[in-house]
């Protein structure tokens, strides 16, 4: 091998590994570095990749707001007193590069989403949307089987509602039509800044029969009588 074509091809794999490289010029490029260089995957996946301790964020940008992100990177306990999640004290453009780069995360880091799976579609409708539940990030506000109490700012009581009775508000065309077109959350207070947690428009990331699934899960969270209760008895 000639000199000339030695050098080429050192050239050409020099120029490959570059492409392959982060472009630290760009925010979400520095917040994917810091993401994992801070150690966030060993509790947070994004696109399968990382540990489940914590809410799954590949689809963190669609369903919180840059404000609400920035707020809880600079003191996840300023929000919220009883997280697990670390102040990790970072610098404004540290934050700001997770900020983009959370943000980003829109679903595209799943190949396929996990609800769309053969053996996911073969699982019974609320355990299918257990799945959509838990894994699209709806537990990250709603709690654990649906119990609520996650702090919002400037909304009546200061909490996300708990969905163990949206049987007794809703029907199910109702219920398809909240998930699907989502809902702004109204200020308790109209001269205060409008609450930074909303229910998206999860018609833009869910196929109808994904709704209905979800649905199914809410509604079958409704607690069950007490054996031997008046409503618990047959009449007969």
């Amino acid at each position: 091998m000639n000199r000339r074509l030695s050098f080429s091809l050192i050239l050409a794999a020099a120029l490959s590994a570059c492409a392959r490289q982060p472009q630290l010029d760009d925010p979400v490029a520095r917040g994917q570095r810091d993401f994992q260089g801070l150690g966030c995957i060993k509790c947070h996946q994004i696109g399968g990749e990382g540990h489940a301790w914590g809410p799954d964020l590949t689809l963190v940008g669609f369903r919180k707001q840059p404000a609400w992100l920035d707020l809880w990177l600079k003191n996840p306990h300023a929000w919220n007193a009883k997280t697990i999640m670390p102040n990790f004290n970072l610098r404004d453009d540290t934050r700001a590069d997770l900020v983009a780069y959370l943000s980003a995360q829109k679903g595209q880091a799943w190949t396929v989403y996990p609800w769309r799976t053969a053996q996911a579609k073969a699982l019974p409708s609320v355990e299918r949307g257990k799945l959509i539940f838990n894994m699209a990030g709806c537990v990250a506000c709603h709690g654990q089987d649906g119990f609520g109490g996650y702090p919002n700012n400037n909304v009546v009581g200061g909490l996300i509602p708990s969905l163990t009775n949206v049987s007794d508000g809703y029907g199910r065309a109702d219920l398809h039509a909240k998930i699907q077109y989502g809902q702004i959350s109204s200020p308790a207070d109209p001269s205060k800044p409008k609450p930074l947690i909303y229910m998206p428009k999860w018609g833009d990331q869910l196929k109808p029969d994904e709704i209905d699934a979800v649905g199914d899960y809410l509604f079958s969270l409704k607690p069950k009588p007490a054996p031997g209760s008046a409503a618990a008895s047959d009449d007969f």
